[in-house]
């Protein structure tokens, strides 16, 4: 088994590859030469923020940053130590005839999830119009009223609150008001796709494009 990768040793393997003096590599990411000295020494650790600072003055991403990790214990795949905090900024909101959708954590790309809160609107079949789908799986749980779920090859299902439902996305689906005014899901959706959420949000931003006219 091979030993631990640690902050220190990471730090100090770029700047021995690079030929760099320790003078020299605070220079480049501005860390004061003495805090840099402690954190290859691990004597000191850095916030992930300040990683991230290091990891982008250096040229890297932080994939590339931790990869350099030994990756055997972790199914050959280097850590990529990614994190995304839910917050005011830091999500896309696309609205459209039957969903207000915030997609969270939209600073990180190419996620291999996409968690989603969304507000159901629509209250019948008919006002919803053709069901929806698109690649990969889905997993919904309802935050607050209840939801009847349609899906092509099942008779509906009622969702209330505290409970989930997880379905193929390929099938066409649809999510409506079960008996209240309003609806809040979270859902998750995951796929093979590598950028799945811009592709979630141009099916959005299609539909949303689409009822512009009319509302006009």
């Amino acid at each position: 088994m091979s030993e631990a990768k640690t902050l220190g040793s990471l730090v100090g393997a770029i700047r021995r590859d690079r030929k760099w003096t320790l003078k020299q590599m605070s220079d480049v990411v501005g860390i004061p030469l003495s805090t840099l000295g402690k954190v290859e020494s691990d004597k000191l650790s850095l916030s992930y923020e300040k990683i991230q600072l290091l990891a982008r003055r250096l040229g890297m991403s932080m994939a590339d940053f931790f990869g350099q990790a030994d990756g055997s214990e972790h199914g050959s795949k280097p850590v990529t130590a990614r994190r995304s905090l839910t917050g005011t900024g830091n999500s896309v909101t696309i609205e459209t005839h039957n969903y207000r959708h915030d997609y969270l954590c939209s600073d990180l790309t190419h996620k291999r999830m996409v968690p989603i809160v969304t507000e159901v609107k629509a209250r019948t079949l008919e006002e919803f119009g053709e069901p929806v789908s698109h690649p990969g799986e889905e997993f919904v749980f309802v935050l607050e009223g209840a939801i009847e779920v349609h899906l092509e090859f099942y008779t509906p299902t009622v969702i209330r609150q505290g409970q989930g439902i997880y379905i193929d996305s390929q099938m066409r689906h649809c999510y409506i008001l079960h008996d209240c005014d309003r609806a809040l899901v979270l859902g998750v959706c995951a796929g093979d796709d590598a950028d799945l959420q811009s592709t979630l949000v141009d099916l959005a931003k299609a539909d949303q494009e689409a009822i512009q006219p009319a509302r006009g």
